[in-house]
């Protein structure tokens, strides 16, 4: 995710990142260009006297209001998306934090604390490759054992979660914790997959095939017919305006289609590695902190 100040506009203005859109689609612009004024060539050259074209701007102008509407509920439709995934990981922020403060409390074994304090991070670590439909074994504080069974899982983070249930059911019935304390970290490792578990939803659920599909046509469309209406009043100044019409459109078209997928590692998408980063510090945090009072 990229890092700016909201309010430095003349810097937002004249910058030009690698995710900026005329990076994206510079080529598509010339081409675009250059066949709008091989269409005012044509038409000025062998169609001068046909004026009924130019009331095609009236049609053109409500067209162009249409897409406008589509495009705004499109962005809005991929905004939701994006919002919600950051929403989520909010909330796993949360979780792990109270997860790791209520299992600090417990009188337990340096060796459980030591598990549950490698456990917490590698569940959000494994969580955002697999989002991202990948594994990173060197990501994730593992043993020997623990990284050759991992490998052979196909939902690396519900493996995880399963090992910590073991180790809490274990530690019940060592009657090292009471069904009560159970309780209570049960409900955050529930509210950890449930918030995986929607973050799996948005993936899953890319916009309907053939929404994006008319949307797209309809932007060609509109984009390639323009020059009909627009070079018996503006001639070869019409290149000019489709190209910068089309780069409008698209541009928004090619946003929406970033964000909609909010894990990715694209400029746009949610920062999961500084957000996983941070919990593991703040999870280290709490079990060091408390260690050394303790002693």
């Amino acid at each position: 995710m990229i890092k700016y100040n909201p309010k430095s506009w003349f810097q937002l203005i004249f910058a030009f990142h690698k995710s900026d859109t005329f990076r994206i689609l510079w080529k598509e612009l010339i081409y675009i260009g250059l066949f709008t004024i091989l269409v005012a060539y044509l038409e000025i050259t062998f169609f001068p006297e046909a004026k009924f074209l130019s009331q095609l701007v009236a049609v053109y102008s409500l067209v162009g209001f249409v897409i406008s509407l589509l495009l705004v509920f499109r962005t809005n439709t991929a905004y939701d998306r994006w919002w919600e995934g950051r929403k989520k990981w909010g909330c796993m922020v949360n979780d792990t934090r109270n997860l790791a403060v209520k299992i600090n409390m417990l009188e337990l074994p340096d060796e459980d604390r030591e598990f549950f304090k490698r456990m917490i991070p590698n569940f959000t670590f494994a969580s955002k490759e697999h989002l991202r439909r990948d594994v990173k074994i060197e990501e994730l504080e593992l043993t020997e054992f623990e990284a050759q069974e991992i490998m052979g899982k196909g939902h690396p983070p519900l493996h995880l979660i399963n090992l910590m249930y073991k180790r809490l059911k274990s530690l019940k019935t060592q009657g090292k914790l009471t069904e009560e304390e159970f309780l209570l970290i049960d409900k955050n490792l529930n509210a950890l997959l449930d918030s995986l578990g929607a973050c799996e939803r948005i993936l899953n659920t890319p916009i309907p095939f053939s929404y994006s599909l008319f949307l797209k046509k309809f932007i060609f469309i509109y984009i390639t017919t323009m020059p009909l209406a627009f070079v018996t009043t503006f001639g070869y100044f019409s290149a000019l305006i489709a190209t910068f019409v089309f780069y409008v459109l698209v541009s928004m078209e090619v946003l929406a289609e970033e964000i909609e997928d909010p894990f990715g590692n694209d400029a746009n998408d949610l920062p999961t590695d500084d957000l996983c980063i941070m919990i593991k510090k703040n999870v280290n945090q709490v079990f060091e902190s408390s260690h050394s009072v303790l002693r």
